[in-house]
């Protein structure tokens, strides 16, 4: 999945070999268990041109040919990025973070239309989308617990090879700091306003969570 985020990450991708007619046909296809939208309206609804959203379906169909992927297939895919730490738990947020509608599975439209936000959307969209992905229970709220949850799994990901070397206690100082800042009336629960507000006044907030979105 992680060669699919790469392909568009420039913003003149390497266009495909094929025939654009022709991978334009398969998408119309029913040989696949799920049929994308066409590609006019993935282009309106995303900040993706037609082209590249050929060269990123062709990807995403390289990857997952019954044009769904679930969440155990979207770990193995994942881990293969990550070989030195364990990809598990933040590839199973991230998971739920592109699965918008809850269906155990991600379609192609879920995965472009979240990769045009991380890749070409504005700071706004980008810290809406972040807030979304430490909500882990959909609530409208973030608490510390599921901020720890967030920043430890992102810590195991990047595993024990990293310089300079990580403390044990380094995920909860992390939050610790964070979260005090974030929380603004101190009453346990970060809300949106306050996460925009926060990421927005503070250049450390905003560094580490790009930081955090590279790993996205």
């Amino acid at each position: 999945m992680c060669s699919v985020f790469s392909t568009c990450s420039s913003s003149t991708p390497t266009p495909s070999p094929l025939v654009p007619d022709k991978i334009e046909d398969e998408l119309e296809m029913t040989m696949v268990c799920h049929r994308p939208e066409g590609l006019e309206q993935l282009e309106a609804q995303t900040n993706f041109t037609k082209r590249e959203l050929q060269v990123l379906y062709r990807g995403f169909k390289n990857e997952c040919p019954s044009g769904v992927v679930n969440e155990e297939t979207f770990k193995q895919i994942y881990a293969q990025f990550f070989p030195h730490g364990d990809a598990s738990m933040y590839a199973h947020y991230l998971f739920h973070a592109f699965d918008t509608t809850q269906t155990g599975s991600v379609k192609f439209e879920d995965f472009v239309t979240a990769l045009s936000i991380l890749l070409r959307g504005t700071v706004h969209e980008k810290l809406r989308w972040t807030f979304n992905l430490y909500d882990i229970n959909k609530d409208g709220y973030i608490n510390k617990e599921e901020m720890m949850d967030i920043v430890k799994a992102i810590y195991d990901m990047m595993g024990k090879y990293t310089y300079p070397v990580l403390k044990e206690d380094t995920p909860r100082q992390h939050v610790d700091v964070f979260f005090q800042k974030m929380d603004k009336n101190k009453d346990g629960i970060v809300t949106l306003d306050e996460f925009l507000e926060s990421c927005q006044e503070d250049d450390n907030i905003m560094r580490s969570l790009q930081l955090f979105q590279n790993v996205m």
